[in-house]
């Protein structure tokens, strides 16, 4: 039996399943459990960002593309909420200097994916970014939420999709409101950030470009976090 700390929590579309990916405690690996897991058993288990999931975990066969943390899983089980510290270590286990080392490419003006084929070992990883150049925005697009920021290259990123389960919540209360300046306000507030940033599956864009896309999967700040963002309710 292994045990994870979970540190991606990310919603789809369709409502039913969520992303879950963590860090095993032994051995520093990031583990994606595959099939996903339900919606309805994370918010009845309380399944969120630190919790420790235990379970058999065995790597799938045939991986392809920058995908290569995909686990089954068995026995799975929720074994309660991590210490801030150890979630802290969790996240660090996944650290690169910015986003063009981690997904080992140099990116153009703009540019927000991978290319099909484009060698990378990883599609999950953790940068360590200042909370005051985060921004929660809505996007251009009505119901939509993006994050601005600066990474450890100083490079900018702008309108960066955040599919961040808790962040999507908060958002789809309080959009209405123009409340997202209060979000804004905590984080750049908090002394450090840390910004899970992950590479979808392979997708098409309208205007021809086949890759992985970048998301930001989760934002978490120490000492404190934003508490509206680690709930159900």
């Amino acid at each position: 039996m292994s045990k994870i700390i979970i540190t991606d929590l990310t919603r789809f579309k369709r409502g039913i399943e969520v992303c879950t990916a963590g860090t095993d405690i032994a051995t520093r690996a990031c583990i994606r459990p595959m099939p996903y897991l339900k919606t309805a058993d994370c918010e009845k288990h309380q399944i969120l960002p630190g919790a420790i999931l235990s379970g058999e975990f065995a790597l799938m066969k045939g991986l392809t593309g920058p995908h290569q943390e995909d686990h089954q899983y068995s026995k799975l089980k929720f074994e309660g909420p991590s210490s801030s510290d150890e979630f802290k270590k969790a996240l660090q286990a996944g650290l690169q200097p910015s986003i063009e080392k981690g997904f080992s490419i140099k990116l153009g003006d703009g540019q927000k994916h991978v290319p099909v084929g484009h060698p990378v070992k990883r599609s999950i990883i953790t940068i360590q970014v200042d909370p005051v150049t985060i921004d929660i925005v809505e996007g251009f697009k009505e119901g939509t939420t993006k994050i601005h920021f600066t990474d450890g290259a100083s490079r900018q990123f702008r309108y960066f999709p955040i599919t961040d389960l808790g962040f999507h919540r908060y958002a789809d209360k309080y959009r209405a409101g123009k409340d997202l300046a209060r979000l804004n306000a905590f984080i750049k507030k908090q002394p450090e950030a840390f910004l899970r940033v992950g590479l979808s599956r392979e997708w098409r864009s309208p205007q021809g470009m086949n890759g992985y896309w970048m998301q930001v999967n989760g934002v978490y700040t120490f000492p404190d976090f934003f508490p509206e963002l680690r709930s159900y309710k």
